[in-house]
């Protein structure tokens, strides 16, 4: 045999070892096709093909990292916002993922961001800023059941931001310290019912005891007079003169009756 026919041959079996001997890693496995037709699903390990004959599709099966580019969103309160996620999903059905599909990963993307401006389009401002989580759960649960044909699990999606203009940063921020001004108004005047209801009560207290009535005004002068910069004209109750008059019309009856 000649030296160009052998190196023929060998180009020749190197071509058919390249083609028919595969080796699948851990997480991989080969769609298998028949002169065209779906035969099985491979792997992992050593796969062997006949050339020509059998062709595969490798099939990564880990978790899949993919951002969802940034979307103008309406809100249902007409607010303009950005809104940019990223999503979490994997192959589970190899089969699935290559037939009925041409392009798993590019489906799942204009999916998601269609279905993140709708889901976010029906809720209000205030529902996005706190209620991530609820939207994150409602987002995963209608791209898991729509790309279920595809075979792919969408394991969980995060809302990254949520972008607003300027004008309505200030207008939130006007919204919000108009708020706390609110509230404390409403804790102000709590306070300031509960003092009264309390000063009431103390009122009726004293009002049915004259004499610690006449002992709290005793007391009142004394912190007043303790003060010697400014002088002070007290009206004397006639809750005080009275017992005074009283001890001294006695006085002059017993006085009376002794002559």
């Amino acid at each position: 045999m000649s030296v160009t026919l052998i190196g023929f041959i060998l180009i020749i079996l190197t071509v058919v070892l390249f083609n028919a001997v595969k080796i699948l890693k851990e997480y991989e496995r080969g769609v298998v096709f028949l002169l065209g037709r779906f035969q099985t699903v491979k792997g992992p390990g050593l796969i062997l093909l006949f050339p020509f004959i059998q062709t595969m599709t490798k099939v990564d099966l880990r978790v899949i990292v993919m951002d969802v580019p940034t979307q103008d969103v309406i809100s249902r309160d007409n607010v303009s916002v950005k809104v940019n996620a990223v999503i979490y999903f994997r192959i589970v059905d190899p089969e699935k993922a290559i037939i009925q599909v041409a392009d798993v990963f590019e489906a799942i993307s204009q999916l998601s961001q269609t279905t993140l401006r709708s889901v976010l389009g029906q809720h209000e401002l205030d529902d996005m800023l706190s209620e991530r989580d609820k939207l994150n759960a409602d987002v995963q649960g209608i791209l898991d059941q729509r790309t279920d044909n595809w075979g792919t699990k969408v394991a969980n999606v995060e809302i990254k931001h949520v972008d607003l203009d300027e004008s309505m940063i200030r207008s939130i921020a006007q919204q919000a310290e108009a708020e706390r001004a609110r509230r404390a108004k409403v804790i102000a005047a709590e306070g300031e019912r509960q003092a009264a209801d309390i000063l009431a009560e103390a009122a009726k207290k004293l009002e049915s005891q004259k004499q610690a009535l006449q002992l709290r005004y005793l007391q009142t002068m004394k912190e007043v007079a303790g003060d010697r910069t400014n002088t002070i004209i007290f009206p004397l109750p006639l809750d005080l003169i009275e017992p005074l008059l009283d001890a001294g019309k006695a006085i002059k009856k017993t006085m009376q009756s002794e002559d």
